[in-house]
C-alpha cells in the first residue's frame, strides 16, 4: 500500500484522526527543529508545538498542488516572526530584513560542528538579517528550491532568487572577517557549500 501523502495526512488529521497527525508530526519534526534550531534557544520547543498546530488550524490555506514544506515552513516563520515581535516595546521598528538574530541577542540551541569553520559559519548566519539567513537555511539544511523558498516566504521566484545571491554575498562578506588570517579560508560559494553540506551532516545524526 501506497503510503499516505502529506495532504491526505493533514486532511485526515483536520476530520480528526489522531494517527495521522502524528505520522505528519514524525515526517516533519527534525525539519522544524532545524528551522528553530540555530535562531532561538528559549521556548524552542513551544514554537515547534506552535508551528505544528498552527499547521492544522492553517489546513484551509494548504493547496493540494502546492508543496506542503513551503506550506509547513511559512507558518514556522510566521510563528518565529510573532515570537521575536512579542518580545519587543516597538514591534513594528522590528524589520526582519535588516535585524539580525545576533542583533536580537537570543542565544541558539546548541547545534555541534566539526571544526572552526562551520562553528564560524553558524555564527555568521546569525550575523546577517534574518530574512537572509531563513533563506538560506532553507536552502542549505533543507534542500529547497528558489521556488520553495519563494511559496515559504511569499516572495515572487526572481525575488527568492535575488535574496539567496544577496544572502550568500552577506555571509560570504561576514565569514571573510571571522576567518581573517586563517589559511585557506576563504568564504567562497564552493566553501560555503561544502562547510554547509557538513553542518547538514550533523543536524541529521540523532541526538
Amino acid at each position: 500500500m501506497a503510503e499516505p501523502s502529506d495532504g491526505e495526512l493533514l486532511t485526515a488529521w483536520g476530520a480528526g484522526d489522531r494517527a495521522a497527525g502524528e505520522r505528519l508530526f514524525a515526517r516533519y519534526f527534525e525539519a522544524v527543529v532545524r528551522f528553530f534550531q540555530n535562531k532561538v534557544g528559549r521556548d524552542h520547543d513551544d514554537l515547534i508545538q506552535q508551528t505544528f498546530l498552527g499547521c492544522l488550524e492553517a489546513r484551509a490555506g494548504f493547496r493540494a498542488d502546492g508543496s506542503f514544506r513551503a506550506f509547513l515552513f511559512g507558518i514556522a516563520h510566521n510563528v518565529l516572526g510573532k515570537y521575536l515581535r512579542g518580545r519587543y516595546r516597538d514591534p513594528v521598528a522590528l524589520d526582519f530584513a535588516h535585524v539580525s538574530m545576533a542583533e536580537l541577542g537570543d542565544s541558539p540551541s546548541m547545534i555541534v560542528a566539526q571544526d572552526q569553520r562551520q562553528k564560524l559559519m553558524l555564527g555568521a548566519l546569525r550575523r546577517i538579517p534574518l530574512d537572509h539567513q531563513v533563506a538560506l537555511e532553507l536552502h542549505y539544511w533543507e534542500g529547497m528550491t528558489a521556488q520553495e523558498i519563494g511559496e515559504t516566504l511569499a516572495l515572487p521566484l526572481g525575488t527568492a532568487k535575488t535574496r539567496l545571491r544577496r544572502a550568500k554575498a552577506l555571509l560570504a562578506a561576514e565569514l571573510t572577517d571571522l576567518l581573517a588570517g586563517v589559511h585557506g579560508a576563504e568564504a567562497t560559494e564552493t566553501r560555503l557549500d561544502g562547510w554547509a553540506a557538513g553542518i547538514r551532516q550533523q543536524l541529521a545524526r540523532p541526538g
